[in-house]
């Protein structure tokens, strides 16, 4: 009997003790990198998009399991100033850590013509559950 109760003792600390951790807080930071642009299609996140949505393909360095799917990003263009909101659906291989490939019409919203190619970018994760009104 001694050593039930001793065990449920040990497991109740347990249970106290990991319900008071800290619960990891979302981080909103800025990242920068270049911006690129591809032909989006079935992407690593298994949807189907098409060049006309604002979809980002994030590193692979960042991708992992894809727990940054569907997430929304914000992407500005430092050098006018023009800010858009890009659709996570896509890893890219090619990519440096915080380099992110957008689908062509994103890539242009963001002032910019497809023959430039590539261009300096900041950007940050939304919250988890955002996305923009439309």
């Amino acid at each position: 009997m001694y050593s039930v109760c001793l065990g449920l003792a040990v497991l109740y600390f347990f249970v106290l003790a990991a319900s008071a951790l800290p619960v990891q807080e979302f981080v909103k930071r800025d990242n920068a990198g270049s911006g690129t642009y591809y032909d989006t299609g079935t992407g690593a996140c298994g949807y189907t998009d098409n060049n006309n949505d604002p979809i980002v393909a994030i590193s692979h360095l960042i991708y992992g399991d894809g727990g940054s799917c569907n997430q929304w990003v914000q992407i500005t263009n430092p050098a006018n100033g023009k800010s858009q909101y890009g659709h996570v659906r896509d890893e890219c291989e090619g990519c440096g850590q915080n380099d992110l490939d957008m689908s062509p019409s994103l890539f242009q919203s963001l002032g910019e013509s497809l023959s430039v190619g590539r261009f300096p970018i900041t950007w940050h994760y939304m919250d988890k559950n955002w996305s923009p009104s439309r």
